[in-house]
């Protein structure tokens, strides 16, 4: 589902973005709560729990606060994001740091009972992850994750193809990781859910715009969330005068009440781990709405937007 990746850019992207990460993700934060509030609807009482791409670790202390009793485990690759994780933990309500690849799991078979994963498929290989998450999911455990769709930075690569670049080269300097990134439409991750032997997938996608008073500072909440392309053949220089002032052009046509708008297409998933695993997955993924599920969670908040911040 996915071109391959730099891992090693990925964890060094987000041990530098560690130390400022939380005053940038504002998005992330939103979603955070979303995933959280899901839960509610649920009567699961997990023993173990999962917090897979944790970053700075504020899912896993709301996790561990509303189950007092499970073992609740931050994974990340990135050490850096794991040890601002350890200076928010509470020491009463300790949380077990991990530092690994998500895409290679170093948990038994079976021994998780829910997974929590916010923004993390993006910087990895969505089949390998589902696979591993399936495999270490208990029956009738819980997988709830989010991840950017396709239509993500919409307004910054339809600027830059305006300016007569290509989405590659505007990857350079971090300023569209969009070009690289696996921004996976919502159908795709169902079927892929559905290949690694998950029941009932849940996929809906809400869409969410942030507003900024220049591209610069697009570009510095980018790079301050360790949204950088990793793919190995990425272009290693910085974009030209030229091209960045091109870039700035085309992306003015989109301004909106004196703001520039970056788009993210958010797609929330969930699923189960089946009783019994199947001789076989079964081919295609049933696509099952949110409606019923808005319904009973508290009022939506209003649109996201990041201004002059």
């Amino acid at each position: 589902m996915a071109a391959s990746l730099d891992k090693a850019c990925v964890r060094r992207c987000f041990d530098r973005a560690s130390s400022g990460y939380d005053a940038a993700a504002v998005l992330q934060a939103e979603i955070r709560t979303q995933l959280l509030d899901r839960l509610k609807l649920t009567s699961l009482e997990p023993r173990v729990i999962l917090d897979a791409g944790s970053g700075t670790g504020h899912a896993c202390r709301a996790l561990k606060r509303r189950y007092p009793a499970a073992q609740v485990i931050a994974l990340d690759s990135s050490l850096g994001m794991l040890r601002a994780a350890g200076r928010r933990q509470a020491w009463f309500r300790p949380v077990h740091r991990l530092c690994a690849d998500s895409e290679y799991l170093p948990l038994p078979d079976g021994s998780v009972d829910l997974i929590l994963s916010n923004f993390m498929l993006p910087w990895t290989d969505p089949d390998l992850v589902f696979a591993e998450w399936r495999r270490v999911l208990a029956p009738r455990g819980l997988l709830t994750f989010s991840t950017a769709g396709p239509d993500s930075l919409k307004e910054l690569r339809a600027a830059w193809l305006e300016a007569d670049g290509s989405p590659a080269e505007a990857a350079s300097g971090g300023l569209l990781p969009a070009a690289r990134l696996a921004f996976i439409d919502m159908h795709d991750l169902g079927d892929g859910l559905i290949r690694a032997g998950f029941a009932a997938p849940v996929l809906d996608v809400e869409r969410y715009v942030l507003k900024y008073r220049d591209i610069g500072r697009l570009a510095a909440d980018l790079k301050a969330t360790g949204a950088h392309s990793a793919a190995p053949d990425r272009p290693r220089g910085l974009m030209g005068r030229r091209k960045y002032a091109a870039l700035q052009r085309a992306y003015e046509r989109h301004r909106d009440g004196g703001l520039l708008p970056a788009t993210c297409e958010v797609v929330f998933g969930q699923a189960w781990a089946p009783t019994a695993r199947p001789a076989a997955a079964a081919v295609g993924a049933t696509q099952v709405s949110l409606a019923e599920l808005r319904r009973q969670l508290p009022t939506r908040r209003p649109p996201l937007t990041r201004g002059d911040s």
